[in-house]
């Protein structure tokens, strides 16, 4: 489910940057990112470039004030405005309802992901789950293997849980020849894909041994991301068999 909600609000900060763009394109140069709670606050109250240009100094510098925990001041309500003025931005009262509206629509999203998180925390605490003693998994990603593998109840060898993720190598066959490919099908859950292939990313940077292996793998010429598979290969069977046999993990470093 959090997940789902990341996706829907990846997807609104894309329109919202687009609307930003179409709108009051110089802003972006102003501030040091667009997703930030003072442009949120700005461009809910004035959602385009006129309607900032047209703004009393005293009224904006408040807004930027209280919106930004006094970060931002009247110099930077005069450099915003000034920029307002000059902008070369469109002007549609339709784009700019629009752009409201995706700003509470992210804010709403980014309120329930926060919900989600709060209770993620105590529920795998509850599980005991040997996973958590990986070095790097955190309690995200942990969630996403439990739940998407069902702490692991279904499934008899990694093998499965590797075909299961989509993280098996695709095989080519022509005729009598088959020939495998490092390529992953990315069939089967993109939920536990997604989960153990960045955990891994975390726990080679956190856990010694994982860490030489991924070097390892690079040090063959394989690109980064075919590495990283390589090295959730390994990362999968190691869950597995921590989580069958109830133990914590430690490192063969």
């Amino acid at each position: 489910y959090r997940f789902s909600l990341v996706q829907d609000c990846s997807r609104l900060k894309t329109s919202y940057v687009r609307l930003c763009v179409l709108l009051f394109p110089e802003l972006e140069k102003l501030v040091p990112s667009l997703h930030i709670t003072s442009v949120y606050t700005l461009l809910s109250e004035l959602p385009n470039a006129k309607a900032i240009a047209d703004c009393h100094l005293t009224r904006l510098t408040n807004l930027l004030a209280s919106a930004s925990k006094g970060r931002y001041g009247k110099e930077k309500a005069v450099e915003i405005r000034n920029a307002a003025r000059v902008s070369v931005g469109s002007f549609s009262e339709v784009k700019s309802l629009e752009l409201q509206q995706t700003i509470e629509l992210i804010q709403m999203i980014e309120k329930q992901i926060k919900q989600v998180e709060s209770k993620i925390n105590p529920i795998v605490d509850s599980l005991h789950s040997p996973i958590m003693t990986i070095p790097g998994i955190s309690y995200r990603m942990a969630a996403i293997i439990i739940a998407e593998t069902e702490n692991f109840t279904s499934f008899d060898s990694a093998e499965q849980v590797l075909a299961y993720a989509g993280l098996e190598p695709s095989v080519y066959q022509s005729g009598q020849m088959t020939s495998t490919r490092a390529k992953m099908v990315k069939r089967g859950s993109k939920y536990l894909r997604y989960a153990l292939f960045n955990a891994t990313k975390y726990v080679c940077r956190w856990d010694e041994h994982f860490g030489l292996y991924l070097a390892k793998k690079r040090s063959e010429g394989k690109a980064y991301n075919v590495a990283v598979s390589h090295a959730a290969k390994k990362l999968t069977r190691v869950i597995f068999h921590l989580v069958k046999a109830n133990l914590s993990f430690v490192s063969q470093a």
